[in-house]
């Protein structure tokens, strides 16, 4: 029996499990994909058994921005090749007024988690990408590295290349994009030695997979 909560991380549509006839996960639109969970415990335990199995990068905003929580997180492979996408959400007051969300997404070329959480149809950015100059910027590692503006409705996105993988900034509403106004500060979930206190809340609603 396939697991309810697995999802296509490019449509978020239930998926066929790997059978007979195909070793990999398998949804009717999309093909073979990377399933797609989320990770019911906000918990430290929670984040230690993602940070565990993840090929790519964990990345969260430290410090966070003022008054957000982190509010979940969701993650893409299976048990032979781990999580090769995750998503970690992130809630708090959005700087033009009302609530934010925010969500952070790294993973691997043609996975299409990022895309998906943008409201894009592929697994990228799109053709020409990127064709202008960056308009923000990320801090990992003492170095900076640049993000496009994806132009989407609802929402503003952002994405470039981090240490080899795509990383992917999505915030709701729109006007949330002014926390990237000043390189964001990052830092990866998954290094040893980080003694965080991490402040969780209620689950996202913009979190990928919901499956109520």
């Amino acid at each position: 029996m396939v697991p309810m909560d697995l999802r296509c991380p490019r449509c978020g549509d239930p998926v066929a499990a790997p059978s007979a006839w195909s070793s990999s996960w398998r949804c009717a639109q999309h093909g073979d994909i990377a399933p797609l969970r989320q990770l019911r415990r906000l918990s430290p335990e929670g984040v230690a058994g993602l940070v565990r199995d993840a090929a790519v990068p964990v990345m969260l905003p430290w410090p966070l921005p003022g008054g957000w929580l982190l509010t979940g997180f969701a993650a893409a492979g299976d048990e032979r090749s781990g999580t090769r996408a995750c998503a970690v959400a992130l809630s708090g007051p959005n700087p033009g007024g009302g609530p934010g969300e925010m969500l952070l997404i790294s993973e691997e070329l043609g996975i299409g988690l990022g895309a998906y959480c943008a409201g894009l149809a592929g697994t990228d950015p799109g053709d020409g990408f990127p064709d202008c100059s960056p308009q923000a910027q990320v801090e990992f590692g003492n170095h900076e590295f640049p993000l496009w503006h994806i132009d989407t409705p609802g929402r503003a996105a952002f994405a470039g290349e981090v240490m080899g993988s795509w990383l992917w900034i999505v915030l709701w509403p729109d006007t949330a994009g002014m926390l990237l106004v000043q390189p964001m500060r990052l830092l990866d979930l998954r290094d040893p030695g980080q003694e965080l206190d991490l402040p969780f809340g209620a689950r996202s609603p913009r979190l990928p997979g919901e499956t109520g």
